[in-house]
């Protein structure tokens, strides 16, 4: 019998395809990062517990391409400086990527809040635009000109936060406890470039980051760098507590349990 390629793969294969995907090389990527002040009782509105809004209410923008042989990526994030447990990080509340694959293994294995969407880098001489969009919209967008060069930073591990959870089939709460996961970081970066420039924040019902305003503008940088991550469940937290902010991570919570009919295409 031909191979049924649903069916079960083998002890082999399975340890083939972790260790394939355990010695990957580093991808480096070509992105801006912005980084502003904003609003401090808005960026601590959405932080859910056990989060809390660090020192300074500070929100960040990255915009990223990877060249990947055969498989351009743009991928990208907006995100507010947090804190746990005397830890400070980065809570993301958006992030686009160009591919469903990107999506995959974020979503399910560290409860990134990916979606797909439109992310652009361009840069013409000095001139750099920058922007993600999704449904029409460019809801991010910098812009400006390349003014100097940086000193490169040293490796740096930089911590993101997550809330992975599985919304309840009977359409309330959760089928299990919702967990607080830590996503260590480790950066390193091989090209530093000011850009003095500015943000623009435009009005999207479906990524309301507009609601996160720009006070103060503190740096836009383009780089080329190399990340890779692990995770680790800290805590399990309340669902009672995390259940007025999940609609954070759809267009509508609503959509999770709209699915078409069995047997539809």
């Amino acid at each position: 019998m031909a191979r049924v390629r649903y069916g079960a793969r083998s002890e082999a294969e399975i340890a083939a395809s972790r260790s394939a995907s355990s010695k990957l090389p580093d991808i480096w990527s070509t992105g801006v990062v912005a980084v502003w002040e904003s609003d401090p009782d808005a960026v601590a509105a959405v932080l859910p517990p056990p989060l809390k809004p660090t020192g300074r209410p500070l929100v960040r923008a990255n915009i990223s391409k990877v060249d990947l042989p055969g498989y351009p990526l743009g991928a990208g994030s907006v995100a507010v400086a947090a804190e746990h447990g005397g830890v400070e990080g980065w809570y993301p509340l958006v992030m686009p990527m160009t591919h469903e694959r990107a999506l995959i293994g974020g979503r399910e294995v560290f409860g990134e809040p990916k979606k797909l969407g439109e992310v652009t880098v361009e840069r013409e001489g000095l001139v750099v635009t920058a922007a993600l969009a999704r449904h029409g919209i460019a809801f991010v967008e910098v812009r400006g000109a390349v003014s100097e060069s940086l000193p490169l930073p040293e490796p740096s591990q930089k911590t993101d936060f997550y809330f992975k959870f599985l919304p309840g089939v009977d359409g309330s709460g959760f089928d299990a406890e919702p967990v607080l996961v830590h996503c260590l970081r480790n950066e390193k970066v091989r090209k530093l470039e000011r850009i003095t420039g500015d943000v623009v924040l435009r009005e999207s019902m479906f990524d309301p980051v507009a609601d996160l305003p720009v006070r103060t503008l503190v740096e836009i940088t383009i780089g080329e760098k190399t990340t890779d991550q692990k995770g680790k469940v800290v805590e399990r937290v309340s669902a009672q507590a995390l259940l007025p902010y999940i609609h954070q991570r759809y267009d509508d919570p609503q959509q999770i349990h709209d699915g078409p009919p069995e047997g539809s295409a």
